[in-house]
């Protein structure tokens, strides 16, 4: 009931696409750009820029970004060491939770790619009439059984830490909304094209 309630008063606060807020290097949310043990990152670690993720696996702001800004972002600024991508799980909904939970299963650098997979064929599974189902067989493709995928799935454990985590992302950095950008202590809400972020990597980039 508790983790019901949860998701349903954060779908509730939707999903809309808000102004950056510049929070300067020195701020307390900058400074607490700290990660997690278990945190899935892509990127070299002595990156000087981090770009923290949160993201719900059936939001479709959350799908455009990664059909259009992110490729782009790997391919510049990942791919040559200049910036680290750290993505948390922020569910929406309770379908999001499962999705999240059955992507942690995941090992490894297939992982991310697993993350795009779901993404790309967002509609196509999150909007079925039998939507775990649908989960299931794009699972499958990733490698898991059906048995593996049901354990991930309804995994009390991994939900409940899905979960803290999200509650952290809304303690530390104030996530309302997704996707929610991180970049260097600097907040950007919304779907933004590959231009505009590029902008602020410049700026931080300057800046530092």
């Amino acid at each position: 009931m508790k983790r019901r309630n949860i998701l349903l008063g954060a779908a509730a606060g939707g999903i809309a696409a808000l102004a950056g807020i510049w929070l300067p290097p020195g701020s307390a949310l900058a400074a607490e750009m700290a990660l997690f043990e278990d945190d899935r990152i892509l990127g070299s670690a002595e990156a000087p820029l981090t770009l923290i993720e949160y993201s719900s696996l059936t939001c479709p702001h959350c799908a455009a970004f990664h059909a259009d800004a992110l490729p782009q972002i790997k391919e510049t600024w990942i791919a040559d060491g200049r910036l680290r991508l750290v993505y948390r799980h922020f569910p929406l909904d309770g379908l999001a939770l499962r999705a999240a939970a059955v992507a942690n299963c995941i090992e490894g650098a297939r992982y991310f790619g697993f993350l795009d997979l779901l993404f790309k064929s967002q509609k196509q599974w999150a909007e079925s009439s039998d939507p775990l189902k649908a989960l299931g067989q794009i699972a499958r493709l990733a490698g898991l059984s059906q048995e593996k995928f049901e354990a991930c799935a309804n995994d009390e454990a991994e939900l409940d830490r899905i979960l803290e985590r999200r509650q952290d992302g809304i303690q530390t950095y104030d996530v309302q909304s997704t996707p929610t950008l991180i970049v260097n202590g600097r907040k950007v809400n919304g779907a933004r094209g590959f231009e505009y972020l590029e902008k602020i990597f410049k700026e931080i980039v300057s800046d530092s």
